[in-house]
């Protein structure tokens, strides 16, 4: 068994002793510049995010609010139906979604604004009459 561990030994200690040791090359200081830049963010999750107009996105979160709004997780709804009107600000059936879960919260200021946002976007639509009685006596 000790003549097994002989070449091993061997190659070990001949690329320990064959390598010079290494320095860190420490790089000169900058000058001190009279605004200092912010570095970047290298976790991309913190990085604000960016929206555009971008309706499948709008879509997307729409059905993930649903699916959090039927398992009575509102607040985590509500972010996503937000969410989905910087994507889209003209879909109207976000700000329906958002006055209803306002509503479930018991946050009614926001719901009357969310309610009368759809109102103005779809006025013909089957839920206007009934969001303008609403809004009209609360």
């Amino acid at each position: 068994m000790g003549a097994a561990w002989l070449p091993v030994a061997l190659l070990v200690t001949g690329v320990v002793w064959g390598q010079e040791p290494k320095q860190e090359k420490i790089p000169p200081p900058k000058p001190q510049q009279q605004q200092e830049e912010a570095p970047p963010e290298e976790d991309e999750s913190l990085k604000p995010k960016e929206f555009g107009f971008n309706p499948l996105e709008a879509e997307r979160d729409i059905r993930i609010g649903n699916y959090y709004f039927k398992r009575g997780k509102y607040p985590a709804a509500l972010s996503r139906y937000q969410e989905a009107t910087k994507w889209n600000p003209n879909m109207a059936e976000a700000y329906l979604h958002i006055g209803e879960t306002a509503e479930k919260m018991k946050d009614k200021t926001t719901a009357k604004q969310a309610y009368r946002k759809y109102i103005e976007m779809a006025p013909d639509s089957k839920d206007a009459e009934r969001l303008k009685k609403k809004v009209g006596r609360s």
